[in-house]
């Protein structure tokens, strides 16, 4: 049943549409889409908080499609100092927000979920119908399970009210205008960053988190916004769906590369008392292909190589 919707002609709002993803996705709307910009509500978090049930039910008056970014999200170090409120906020926010689209009469929701909803220990490559088959990684499983049950309420809305809500599971994305905060950044800015103070510094070693042998999968956000959308106006089914570039990379190699990209020629210092968090993540991403015709285009080093002239300039 899969219907091709029309963008231009609908009111859409984007929560979190002044975060890394958004400002990408928002871009991707009004360039490629041409989107008019009067159709686009992009409320920003300092004034609306979408953990308040009122600010749920204004934001979406008036509105045909929701989008909902908004997160609070954060690399391994975050998740662990802050599990009650990535799981508070996170599933607040997300809850009162596919209700209050549900009474509002909002013709479709895509709500986006993460990578770490999966269980710890998933085969690989992970595939949609193994999410169910664990307990979700200790590090973010807050994180993680305050997500997955965006897709529980998205499949129940569908069922009794026949609400339109899709659920999509992204990787990790990457790219110009990551954030670049150690405090909360994920493991390419942190160590684009890390790599570039060493250098001003002078510094001849950088300190690297854990052991360096897990495995990540990357996506590059132009690719991950152009998926969300592409999903948003093909994809009507209750079924989750991964978002990914089909490439495994362990942080070992992912550290040398972005030393190298960067020539940079000290030594890497691993700190094996700091968490690896899940052993391996690849996603199978054949069902995106399949049901929108979504993949990735941008090749890795690419990709990393833009999101460092960015960060250097």
């Amino acid at each position: 049943m899969s219907s091709n919707i029309d963008l231009k002609t609908k009111k859409i709002l984007i929560t979190g549409a002044h975060g890394f993803l958004g400002k990408h996705l928002v871009r991707n709307l009004l360039e490629k889409r041409n989107v008019p910009k009067e159709n686009l509500f992009l409320p920003a978090f300092q004034d609306l908080d979408l953990t308040k049930w009122e600010n749920c039910q204004k934001v979406v008056e008036g509105q045909d499609i929701v989008i909902h970014l908004a997160a609070k999200v954060g690399g391994i170090g975050a998740n662990k100092e802050k599990p009650g409120e990535f799981f508070y906020d996170n599933i607040m926010m997300g809850v009162q927000l596919i209700e209050a689209a549900r009474q509002a009469g909002v013709e479709k929701f895509t709500a986006l979920g993460t990578i770490c909803v999966y269980p710890k220990f998933t085969s690989v490559p992970f595939k949609e119908q193994d999410l169910w088959n664990g307990y979700p990684e200790e590090t973010n499983a807050p994180y993680g399970l305050a997500k997955k049950m965006l897709l529980v309420q998205s499949q129940a809305y569908r069922q009794q009210y026949g609400f339109n809500s899709i659920f999509l599971m992204p990787v990790n994305m990457y790219g110009p205008e990551d954030n670049f905060d150690p405090k909360s950044s994920h493991v390419i800015p942190a160590l684009i960053k890390k790599v570039s103070e060493a250098k001003k510094e002078g510094r001849d070693y950088i300190e690297a988190w854990g052991t360096g042998k897990p495995t990540r999968e990357f996506l590059y956000v132009e690719d991950g916004a152009e998926g969300i959308i592409s999903a948003t106006e093909r994809y009507d089914k209750p079924e989750p769906i991964n978002l990914g570039s089909e490439m495994e990379i362990s942080i070992k190699d992912l550290v040398e590369l972005i030393c190298n990209l960067m020539n940079f020629k000290g030594q890497i210092r691993w700190d094996s008392s700091k968490p690896d968090g899940q052993p391996r993540r690849c996603l199978d991403v054949s069902k995106a292909e399949k049901e929108f015709g979504f993949k990735a285009k941008v090749d890795f080093e690419q990709g990393l190589k833009k999101t460092i002239q960015w960060y250097e300039k």
